[in-house]
């Protein structure tokens, strides 16, 4: 299979896997135990704090491991939303985000926390100076998230932090999470003054499902949301991952020396030869200010599950939209909320590309794409024509 879809999940890098290997064979006691073996594991696990804190550009202390990205999210909204004082509490975020973050601010807003949803424009970008309209004394959160994962919008996150920073240096008490699962390894760690909680996911990275991060800030008043032990300094209960961690942590080191410029290559190659070829295909988002690796397209008169499908059965793996969203029967929020029609969102196949694509394998999938959609235009095409001739 060629894979074009590493915004969905990336495969596991094969230096991930031997430094997972060893764990697993080596690394196998209880971090909280207080014997020889458990104390290894702790060691391990904290040595990839550190390499994993230097990358994010926090302290080790501000490292919570967790189960993923979706946790992360949960963790960073929940723990510190319900653990802040006051009846009237008031939330910003945007209509753009992922359903890991969507989902827990409307399960808040059904606890009666008020929450507003910012728009986007047809870049896909957030407008801060609407953000800081928006804003109330009661605001207690903000969350916007550092790169979209459906366009690769990148947000512009450090204007955010530093409005939200100024407003807590007068006195009000708000705080700014971003999920950052799509920017970590593709684009630079935020830097200071940034996010207060920022999360992040191992599969995203070329490491396995399963382990996440949440960045939290020094006197950031998180509590834990689930029970069970005191884990992570309180802040999430459970035995730590210690293969997933050390994996990650070994993850990060090779995003730390990829070449920025290869998957920008690599979309740049696609994108010309798809939009030279054919009519009627348009870029959804901004053509700059996005990941490098990603290429959202909208081709009109075409189905966009008609063609992940004919992609597929010629052995090339692409996407729709959000992978957590696959089987749903409504287009894509992202492309709506940028103004697109529901019959252009589901008109649109996004592709994502990785360390390991090669350009003759971005030559095969443009070839596939350009006769794909003209196969399917000229099918859609023909019961119109016979019932002229009838």
């Amino acid at each position: 299979m060629l894979y074009f879809d590493h915004n969905a999940t990336t495969p596991v890098a094969p230096e991930v896997a031997d430094a997972m290997d060893v764990a697993l064979r080596q690394v196998f006691g209880n971090p909280s135990s207080t014997h020889r073996a458990g104390q290894h594991a702790r060691q391990s696990v904290e040595n990839a704090r550190r390499s994993i804190a230097s990358f994010l550009r926090v302290t080790p202390a501000e490292v919570v491991f967790t189960s993923g990205g979706t946790e992360s999210n949960n963790l960073a909204i929940f723990g510190l939303m319900r653990n802040l004082p006051g009846d009237r509490k008031h939330a910003v975020t945007t209509v753009i985000e992922h359903p890991a973050a969507l989902e827990p601010f409307r399960q808040l807003e059904r606890e009666g926390v008020d929450v507003t949803y910012l728009g986007a424009d047809a870049a896909g970008l957030v407008n801060v100076k609407e953000l800081e309209r928006h804003l109330r004394p009661e605001t207690v959160m903000v969350s916007v998230m550092h790169a979209n994962n459906e366009t690769g919008a990148i947000q512009p996150i450090a204007e955010i932090a530093a409005l939200v920073h100024r407003l807590r240096g007068a006195g009000q008490s708000i705080y700014f999470h971003s999920d950052g699962v799509q920017a970590v390894g593709k684009i630079e760690a935020p830097a200071q003054p940034g996010p207060d909680l920022y999360s992040a996911s191992a599969h995203k990275v070329y490491a396995p499902k399963g382990t996440g991060i949440l960045a939290v800030r020094k006197g950031v008043p998180l509590h834990g949301i689930q029970l069970g032990g005191r884990h992570e300094r309180e802040r999430r209960a459970g035995t730590e991952n210690v293969p997933g961690i050390m994996g990650l942590a070994r993850a990060l080191e090779l995003c730390a020396t990829d070449d920025p410029h290869h998957v920008a290559s690599l979309r740049d190659r696609f994108e010309t030869q798809v939009l030279s070829a054919l009519d009627e295909v348009d870029l959804n988002g901004s053509p700059a200010n996005r990941l490098a690796n990603t290429s959202n397209l909208l081709f009109r008169g075409v189905s966009g599950e008609a063609l992940l499908i004919a992609l597929d059965v010629q052995g090339m793996a692409v996407s729709t939209g959000a992978a957590c969203s696959s089987g749903a029967v409504e287009p894509s929020h992202v492309l709506l909320a940028m103004g697109r029609t529901r019959e252009e969102a589901k008109s649109s196949v996004r592709f994502s590309f990785g360390r390991y694509n090669s350009e003759q394998e971005v030559d095969q999938v443009a070839g596939a794409v350009i006769a794909s959609v003209r196969r399917l235009r000229a099918t859609r095409k023909a019961p119109a024509r016979e019932a002229q001739l009838v």
